[in-house]
Order: C-alpha cells, then sequence, then structure tokens
C-alpha cells in the first residue's frame, strides 16, 4: 500500500478478496419465496371460490320482502265496518283482519283458514275482478255444523286484497223455518178441510139415513172446530212474533190466570176422566198481558191433558223462586224422550203425530207459549221421563203488587200431593 502524504486519496494496491454471496440471516437454507407465493395463491383462489359461491346463492335467492302497510285510512274503514274484513298480501298472508274475522274462524296463525277463501284470492289476482259468492264454510275441524257466509273478494292495491265476510247462517235458517212454516199451514190446513168436504158428499148421500146424518154432522162438527182452532193459532203465533205484541201492560193476578185456565180445561179433563189439582202459592203479580198468559197456560193444561191416559191426574202450582214466578204443569203422560225436549217447542212438531191426530192437536200450542214466555221477559222448561210424565214451568218475573204472597192453596182447590220435581 502506497500512501502520499499530498493527497487524502488511499490507494489499495493488491488483489482484492472474493466474499462469499449472501444467503440469509437465517442461515444456509433452501430459498423459501417460491412457497410462499404458491401458499398466497392457493388462498387467494379458495377466496374467489367461495366468494363465487356465496355470490351464485344469493342471486338465486329473493332478500326478505317488507310487508305491505295498510294505509292509515283504509285500517280506520276496517275498524267500523260490520263484515268480517281482512287484508292479504301477496304472500297469502293476512296483514290486517277485524275481530269478526276471528270470531267466525276465518283467520287462524295470521293466514286465511278455509281453502276456498284463499283460491278466491288467487281467482281475484289473476283476472283482476271482484268476486261475490256464497259459501258453506265448516266451522271446525272436529264440527258438522256448516257456517253459511256471503263473501266479497276485490284487489285494492297491487300488493294487497280485501276480504269481506257476512254470517248469513242465522238469516238463512230463518228463511228455512218461514218456507217450513208456509208448507206445514199448508198442510195442516188441507186435512181439515178436505175432511170437511168428503163428509159433506158423505151426508148428502146418506140424505135417507137420519142416523148417519147425525154421526157424520157430528165428525163435521169436530173437523171445524179443529180447523177454528188451527186458524186461532196460527193467527195468534203470527201476531206474537211482531215486534211489540203485547199491546197494554197491566200487573196480573197470577191467581186469575190459573183458575181461568183451569176452568177452560177442566171440560177436556172431565172427558178423560183426568183430576185437575191446583195449588201452590197465592197473591203473586206479574207484568204483562193478561190474555196472553191464560192462553200460555191454558195450552200447557190442554197439552197435559191431550198426552195424559185416562183416570190419572194433571196438576197445575205455583211457586216463588227469588224473583221468579213459577206457573208449573205436571202430568202421568207418555213423557218424551231427551233427544227432542227441546224440540217441542218448534212450530208444528208433534212427539206422536199419531197421537195428535186422535186428539186434534195443532202443534203450535207450545210454540205459542215459548213467544209469549220470551214476550214476558221469562222463559219455559221441561223436565220429562218416557212413562213418567212430564213437568213444564212457566217463569216469569215477578211484579210487585198491592199483595204479599201467601204460602198457602186456594181455598176453591184440593191438593192432594205436592207437585213432582224436576230434579
Amino acid at each position: 500500500m502506497d500512501v502520499n502524504s499530498s493527497s487524502s486519496r488511499v490507494v489499495l494496491v493488491g488483489p482484492v478478496p472474493r466474499v462469499p454471496p449472501t444467503v440469509g440471516a437465517v442461515g444456509p437454507w433452501p430459498d423459501i419465496e417460491p412457497l410462499l407465493a404458491g401458499a398466497v395463491g392457493l388462498l387467494v383462489g379458495l377466496v374467489s371460490a367461495l366468494a363465487f359461491r356465496w355470490s351464485e346463492h344469493s342471486s338465486r335467492t329473493l332478500p326478505p320482502q317488507p310487508v305491505p302497510d295498510v294505509d292509515a285510512g283504509v285500517a280506520r274503514v276496517l275498524a267500523v265496518l260490520r263484515s268480517a274484513a281482512m287484508v292479504v298480501d301477496n304472500e297469502g298472508r293476512v296483514v290486517r283482519a277485524t275481530a269478526a274475522s276471528h270470531a267466525l274462524g276465518l283467520v287462524r296463525d295470521g293466514a286465511l283458514t278455509h281453502p276456498a277463501l284463499r283460491d278466491l284470492v288467487d281467482q281475484v289476482r289473476r283476472d283482476g275482478l271482484i268476486e261475490d259468492v256464497e259459501l258453506d264454510l265448516p266451522r271446525g275441524p272436529m264440527s258438522s255444523a256448516a257456517l253459511r257466509v256471503s263473501v266479497r273478494v276485490a284487489a285494492v292495491t297491487s300488493d294487497l286484497v280485501l276480504v269481506l265476510a257476512d254470517d248469513l247462517t242465522q238469516a238463512r235458517r230463518l228463511e228455512a223455518i218461514r218456507r217450513d212454516f208456509v208448507v206445514n199451514i199448508s198442510h195442516e190446513l188441507k186435512t181439515p178441510v178436505g175432511a170437511l168436504s168428503l163428509l159433506a158428499e158423505t151426508v148428502e148421500g146418506a140424505a135417507d139415513d137420519p142416523e148417519a146424518v147425525r154421526r157424520f154432522a157430528a165428525r163435521m162438527q169436530t173437523e171445524a172446530s179443529r180447523l177454528s182452532r188451527l186458524v186461532m193459532e196460527i193467527i195468534e203465533l203470527s201476531r206474537l212474533q211482531v215486534a211489540g205484541a203485547l199491546d197494554e201492560i197491566t200487573l196480573v193476578d197470577v191467581d186469575q190466570v190459573v183458575a181461568e185456565a183451569a176452568d177452560s180445561a177442566r171440560t177436556a179433563a172431565d172427558a178423560k176422566h183426568i183430576r185437575l189439582r191446583v195449588g201452590g202459592v197465592g197473591g203473586l203479580t206479574v207484568s204483562g198481558d193478561r190474555n196472553l198468559l191464560v192462553t200460555a197456560v191454558r195450552n200447557l193444561l190442554d197439552n197435559a191433558v191431550a198426552y195424559s191416559p185416562e183416570h190419572t191426574g194433571v196438576s197445575l202450582g205455583v211457586s216463588l223462586a227469588g224473583d221468579v214466578v213459577e206457573i208449573s204443569v205436571v202430568d202421568e203422560g207418555i213423557g218424551i224422550e231427551p233427544a227432542v225436549q227441546e224440540r217441542v217447542f218448534e212450530r208444528f212438531y208433534r212427539v206422536d203425530p199419531a197421537r195428535s191426530r186422535d186428539t186434534g192437536g195443532t202443534g203450535l200450542g207450545l210454540s205459542i207459549v215459548k213467544h209469549v214466555a220470551n214476550d214476558h221477559g221469562g222463559d219455559v222448561t221441561v223436565w220429562s221421563q218416557p212413562g213418567r210424565g212430564s213437568t213444564f214451568t212457566l217463569r216469569l218475573p215477578r211484579a210487585e203488587g198491592p199483595d204479599k204472597a201467601v204460602p198457602n192453596p186456594r181455598p176453591h182447590d184440593v191438593v192432594d200431593e205436592p207437585l213432582r220435581s224436576q230434579a
């Protein structure tokens, strides 16, 4: 090495030593850069594949659709409708339903209950027309009873369909009862009219036989009486079915009602040798129409006498249960099967049609009793067992009268035994 003192340069003389290549700080290991690059590429490819699969799945699945909102004005209108109202969206969900729709069982778990209603909604969506139909829908999965409804279905927006339903079950039932009433009246009137016509022809042909004339004339009187009674009861029942049938409401003495009804029934009872007994609590009063109450009690007595065998007894008694006056008629007749006890109050219903023809019954007496009881704010009940007789009880609200009730039998009546319990 030569050093020049007059200069700041340093000159290296001789061969420069060779330095081996650097292998890194970790020592002499093979190069790992290719491995790292491969791992990163593999990871990127996996993430890309997953992202592609997720994108494909998302493209096939619709996002959750918001439930259409019902306009506030429409909601207020639905709230005041008499009809059961339901608003259904495109997915078949009921987004709005009134209390009446739930009461009729038309909506359950946020959807229409009956397939017929769902089919109507789908049809309106397809056609865009308003549908008006009447449907018979089952009341429940375990019930055989049908619900008759009038349904109107219309689209209110592009997403919502309105379903209106009116319960017509009771109205259709009343229409059927009216039709049956007319048919039954025609049938009942035809029988005595036909009998009178036939008897008149027979009398004309037997003009030379005085005995036959008298016999057939008696039959004509019987049929004429039956026809007159039927017409009068039809008129009475029609009047009772009109609102406000009580023309004049007064305080009515129950003693007088019972006495008059018993006197009217006594002739028929004596003809069958049936002992008529009257007893119970006296001095009671009710509010109502005296003539209608007499008719109701007399019908109960006539019914008991007609369906009781000869040489038996019929009891008429009055009792007080709280503020309710109970007028009970007890017979020893044929009795009524439990399955048909409620039907005896239907118009023209007869427990034994053959016996009714023999007794001349019209099938309207107990129906009139029921209407009279309802018009006076009361009711009529029946207890009966086949072979043991029946007890019909007319229950009326007691009215405050001038006299207090006296728990003694009426002095002119004979009471041999207490009235049979209904329990």
